[in-house]
């Protein structure tokens, strides 16, 4: 690792935080190990996710998180909690945006991963909650990947035995699907 190596923060829940598995197995390892391949030397990434993390406990982490590894690209994977504990969708966006403000006034560049949560909480909870994401997405010009889960969540071959949470084998394709919003800021 270089002195001048770039920071890429995660900041993520149990999908970043590989719950379930080793941490070797998890997407964001796999991450670091495609970057040191492609970039020797250049990046470095920091893992800060925590499992059952939701944007009002990374709100509370993310201040010292910015000054203590000063990252050049910062990578927001929360909601799903908030969610999934029936948080005012409103809430959740105002959180996000906070995130997203914190991370671009500490100048980086943020990358939002956007989540989608059980139909059971009804059409237009979903909905809302959702819609979060394109919101603060555009509110703050900014990249979004829609559905961080797209291909993942629903096939049971992919997902750990609560159905919530994706498996070792589907680390590789979620890594596919940050690498697509990930890399191009690797080249600025």
């Amino acid at each position: 690792m270089s002195l001048q190596a770039k920071t890429i923060l995660i900041v993520g829940d149990s999908i970043s935080a590989a719950y379930g598995m080793s941490p070797e197995q998890g997407w964001v390892k796999l991450l670091q190990q495609r970057i040191e391949q492609k970039y020797p030397k250049q990046h470095r990434v920091v893992n800060a996710s925590v499992s059952g993390e939701t944007t009002s406990g990374a709100l509370a982490r993310l201040p010292k998180l910015l000054s203590t590894y000063k990252p050049e690209i910062v990578v927001i994977e929360l909601g799903g909690n908030d969610g999934l504990r029936g948080q005012p969708p409103q809430l959740i966006q105002k959180n996000l945006s906070q995130l997203v403000q914190l991370s671009k006034n500490s100048k980086a560049q943020v990358l939002l991963f956007g989540m989608k949560i059980p139909p059971n909480y009804g059409t237009s909870y979903s909905k809302a909650f959702e819609n979060n994401y394109q919101v603060v997405a555009k509110q703050h010009n900014i990249q979004l990947l829609p559905f961080f889960l797209e291909g993942v969540a629903g096939n049971n071959a992919l997902m750990q035995s609560d159905l919530i949470h994706p498996n070792v084998k589907a680390q590789s394709k979620l890594l596919d699907s940050a690498w697509k919003y990930i890399e191009p800021s690797l080249k600025k």
